[in-house]
């Protein structure tokens, strides 16, 4: 009859195992999956940070501008003779004759045996300029297509923005440093609408102010403190952020750092990854026109993510 009771122990004992086992075995998982999805996550913003090093040294990227021309109303002769009215520093001594016209169009009539091209055409006689702040701008392109140059549109003024493949900003490029990757870096913003149509104020490296698009603002939390950022919209409907923090101009470049998000979605959520924080393109060139933070974009918060300050190129 002893049997009995030992037997009845020794299966309570042996289920006490086989459950002590299977929530090993749980805990286990569950630190597979965290340590996978971990791995996963800094994958991709390694990814990520290679794609945007990629477009950084494209022939026609941000490292090739090596001339920023403003125009004046009315005509010009454009090309590297001296005799120019906008001379460049590289290219066929004439490409041909810029006209700033009243009604804000802007036109190029080629020079004979200029050897230009137009959006990758042979050219000839006057075509018509597309500046960025119309879409997709025109590309006069010359040097064989090794250098070319577009029409931008900053405050209602006109200028010239001159790239050349081979410029020492991208030929010697030293790469980009960063933060480590920190997941507590990225976050499930909220999304606080602005009525339709809202404006925001922003002014540029040059000092000239532009209003822009300013959809919304999103909140966040770190630290137990809670911190906000205003969107702006550049047109397609993305979510962009100029922002400075406590790093800047000690870790980071002092003027500003960009990032990107996607809309809200319908729950009102927008993920906020400072890992994917970048230097604008005027911490690499002088002929770039950046926006500067607004006032409430300046966080009281050191984020230790994203881009460092560019590195200095080899002597």
């Amino acid at each position: 009859m002893k049997l009995l009771p030992l037997l009845a122990l020794s299966l309570l004992l042996a289920g006490c195992g086989g459950s002590s086992d299977q929530a090993a075995a749980d805990e286990a998982a569950a630190a597979k999956a965290a340590r996978d999805a971990k791995l996963a996550y800094e994958r991709e913003v390694r990814d990520w940070r290679h794609e945007r090093q990629e477009r950084l040294l494209r022939p026609d990227g941000f490292l090739s501008l090596v001339g920023l021309h403003w125009l004046n109303p009315g005509a010009t002769y454009v090309g590297s003779a001296q005799d120019n009215g906008t001379r460049l520093a590289l290219g066929p001594p004439q490409i041909g004759m810029l006209d700033v016209r009243k009604d804000g169009t802007v036109t190029l009539r080629v020079a004979d045996g200029a050897e230009v091209t137009v959006d990758g055409e042979p050219a000839e006689g006057t075509v018509t300029l597309v500046p960025d702040s119309q879409g997709k701008p025109t590309v006069v392109g010359f040097n064989r297509g090794d250098a070319s140059f577009v029409l931008i549109e900053r405050g209602g003024r006109f200028a010239l923005r001159v790239r050349n493949a081979m410029a020492r900003t991208r030929t010697s490029f030293p790469g980009i440093d960063y933060f480590d990757i920190d997941p507590g870096f990225r976050f499930e913003a909220r999304f606080e609408a602005h009525p339709p149509g809202k404006t925001l104020d922003i002014v540029n490296m040059l000092g000239m102010v532009e209003p822009m698009a300013n959809p919304g603002r999103v909140l966040f939390e770190k630290n137990g403190a809670q911190f906000s950022l205003e969107a702006l919209d550049e047109g397609d409907g993305e979510l962009f952020f100029v922002f400075a923090d406590r790093t800047s101009g000690h870790q980071s470049y002092p003027a500003s750092r960009f990032l990107y998000a996607k809309p809200a979605g319908a729950d009102g959520k927008v993920v906020l990854d400072f890992n994917r924080a970048y230097n604008p393109p005027c911490a690499y060139t002088p002929y770039s026109t950046c926006p500067m933070p607004p006032p409430e974009n300046r966080l009281d918060l050191a984020v230790t993510a994203g881009e460092k300050k560019p590195l200095p190129f080899p002597e």
